[in-house]
């Protein structure tokens, strides 16, 4: 029986188990332009006993960041500062993912250089507000991309992509879901074009399908994941039929022979189920266990062959040797959402570890 703790083939490199940190925003990038510091290579460092480790959402241009502090990597200072905490991570023995997140119309223009606004697929508004340094502001209406827009986004991803792997990453991840750009190709209710980017399903799904493909030719299918979160209402998004829309999306990106799929799970099971028969490849699931987070009962997911990694994330925040603690079933530290996004060290790389515990270790 396969079990969390066994090795895993992913793209080619030999992963030491199949527990995976969940990519998680912290607002810290507080470098030159928007790039990551010491403190960051710390945090990172710090979460290699994860089989993989994905990032932070990564801005793959200007117009790509929708929070405060969130880190780039479409410069060459930021692919500089990217180096030292990939090299931190390899010191210890870890494998390291960037996602490229492109917020879209989540946003907002005090966020931005330059008069620039939020971009979407459609001029329509989120509802809700987003925070910014002056505080929480209302969403705005994004401005419409244009064919020609479009096409330079994506090729902003290939970009971003190239410059992860100069920066020492083994690989990126695509962020498809929680309501950011690629799923608001994917949404009906925030892609109400109707040229061939919009329309019916086979025009929603094109820009998901043309930023892989394009990442995959530019770094190689084996080093691209995809994030996907089918009908999660995350950012005022609406999805009405998710099954037929991102099976089509499966069976168009299967041959770019991809490294996994990420799928963040919704309350729907079945669907979970039907997407991981469909994909061809590694499936690794971040499973809904909402109100609470992702603990060692989802490990029996990798046992029964559901999926073929599990993604932790607010417990691998606040539990830096997390596969450790699984092992042995714990205690594990409790997340202190307080210091979630933004500030110093505290809640941030000052989580003890079990070797912090004598009792426990001796």
């Amino acid at each position: 029986m396969t079990t969390a703790f066994d090795p895993i083939d992913l793209g080619g490199k030999r992963l030491a188990n199949r527990i995976a940190m969940a990519p998680m925003t912290r607002s810290r990038a507080y470098g030159a332009g928007t790039s990551p510091t010491e403190l960051m290579a710390t945090y990172y460092a710090q979460r290699v006993g994860a089989g993989l480790i994905v990032t932070e959402g990564v801005q793959p241009s200007v117009v790509g960041q929708g929070y405060p502090d969130t880190p780039g990597l479409h410069t060459s200072g930021q692919v500089r500062a990217w180096r030292t905490v990939t090299d931190a991570v390899h010191r210890e023995g870890g494998v390291i993912f960037a996602q490229l997140m492109h917020t879209g119309r989540i946003g907002h223009p005090s966020l931005l250089p330059g008069g620039l606004v939020p971009v979407g697929p459609s001029a329509v508004a989120a509802k809700g507000q987003v925070f910014t340094h002056e505080g929480p502001k209302e969403f705005v209406t994004p401005k419409e991309l244009s064919e020609a827009e479009i096409r330079q986004t994506v090729d902003d991803f290939a970009d971003a992509a190239r410059n992860a792997i100069e920066a020492g990453f083994e690989g990126v991840e695509l962020h498809g879901g929680n309501g950011y750009l690629i799923h608001q190709f994917l949404a009906p209710n925030t892609n109400r074009r109707t040229d061939a980017w919009g329309g019916d399903t086979e025009g929603r799904i094109r820009f998901a399908v043309e930023v892989a493909t394009a990442v995959a030719e530019a770094i190689g299918g084996h080093r691209v994941g995809l994030r996907i979160s089918p009908g999660n209402l995350y950012n005022d998004m609406a999805e009405d039929n998710p099954a037929e829309v991102y099976e089509a999306l499966i069976e168009r990106l299967a041959g770019l022979d991809l490294a996994y799929l990420h799928l963040m799970e919704g309350p729907d099971r079945d669907l979970a189920a039907r997407l991981r028969k469909a994909w061809p490849g590694t499936f690794v699931l971040n499973p809904f266990t909402y109100p609470e987070v992702t603990g060692p009962e989802a490990l029996k997911l990798i046992e029964d062959g559901s999926a073929d990694m599990i993604a932790y994330g607010a417990l691998f925040l606040a539990n830096p040797d997390l596969p450790a603690r699984l092992a042995v079933g714990g205690p594990f530290n409790t997340p202190d959402a307080a210091t979630f996004y933004g500030g110093d060290h505290r809640g941030y790389t000052d989580y003890p570890v079990l070797a912090d515990y004598p009792a426990l270790v001796g």
